[in-house]
């Protein structure tokens, strides 16, 4: 079995493009599907796909480490979002390939299952999917959480912390206070609540937003610093008594390792769409679990995505909940 060909197709979805990857093989009909979405650079992904398939085309599909090899080591320059979601979305399509020509579902390509089902989480963004970089209003907060809990979901992700770096700011501690009392009063004691804080805050200020924030029980707290801030992460830890989320935009195991030996996070959340898809993953968990850190991959992304993270976490020992959007 030979791949033939490798093409993208751009969805426009709602709020962001999806990026479709398929792999094209000399067995007809056989093709495999993956998704390569990142926040506003689709043009750039498909590029970087198109890349790629200069490496792979006439190589085995089956082949799938060879093949993750060759396209994380044959760029000059490694990594970066673009390189690494293009990556990502032909390794998913590559398993795909495998599991379909197998005749078998990925899950059990992958070690067979860990569990039955899995946990997922609705994610309201600011009070809505439209307003997931900004906080609404407290009312709105309320009504999405009931319709959430509707749905049938028992966990929910708010972004209740508005963009805000400066020391000082007791109004909009007071709105994150206010958000969050209105989540947990419409939501009831017996649904877990997680906070995203998207890497907006210096690590003092995420520890006064952890301190007005806590007494409502979240089940983490998500990004409360920067990505990219190891030592303010280190202060932030020292001051915050709920259990740490952050991976989201961490696109190797060598970026997880750092914080992981350093006993910073308690959940890792890394995207099958950015962090090398199915095959690195897969070792980012290995990694966490041996570090007694759970998995809650990040998934604000298209159906691909979603269905792929539901194959691991069904086969990933250290899954925690899956977000979906």
């Amino acid at each position: 079995m030979r791949i033939t060909k490798i093409t993208t197709l751009v969805v426009n979805a709602k709020m962001r493009n999806w990026v479709v990857v398929q792999v094209f093989t000399d067995v007809p009909g056989l093709i495999g599907i993956g998704e390569a979405t990142v926040e506003y650079q689709a043009r750039a992904v498909v590029g970087a796909v198109g890349d790629l398939a200069v490496t792979l085309v006439g190589r085995d599909p089956r082949d799938i480490e060879r093949n993750w090899q060759i396209m994380y080591r044959h760029p000059f320059f490694k990594g970066g979002v673009t390189m690494m979601s293009a990556l990502s979305g032909i390794d998913q399509a590559l398993w795909d390939i495998s599991a379909k020509d197998l005749n078998v579902p990925l899950w059990r390509l992958l070690g067979g299952l860990a569990r039955d089902r899995i946990r997922m989480y609705d994610h309201l963004g600011g009070g809505s999917s439209d307003s997931v970089y900004n906080s609404d209003t407290v009312s709105s907060f309320s009504e999405k959480m009931k319709q959430s809990i509707k749905e049938g979901f028992t966990a929910v992700k708010i972004l209740a912390v508005p963009q805000s770096t400066a020391l000082g700011d007791e109004s909009k501690l007071k709105h994150a206070h206010d958000l969050m009392a209105s989540a947990r009063m419409a939501a009831g004691p017996d649904v877990d609540i997680m906070i995203d804080f998207h890497g907006r805050t210096t690590a003092a200020m995420a520890i006064k937003y952890a301190q007005v924030l806590e007494p409502f029980k979240p089940l983490f707290l998500e990004e409360v610093v920067p990505p990219d801030q190891i030592e303010s992460l280190k202060v932030a830890r020292a001051g915050i008594n709920v259990p740490i989320a952050a991976g989201e935009r961490w696109l190797h195991r060598t970026e997880f390792l750092p914080y992981l030996q350093a006993g910073l996070i308690d959940v890792a959340q890394p995207d099958v769409c950015h962090a090398g898809g199915v095959t690195e993953i897969r070792r980012i968990s290995a990694l966490c679990e041996s570090y007694g850190v759970s998995m809650a991959p990040h998934n604000p992304l298209g159906p691909i995505a979603t269905m792929v993270n539901v194959h691991l976490g069904l086969t990933t020992p250290n899954f925690l909940i899956q977000e979906v959007m």
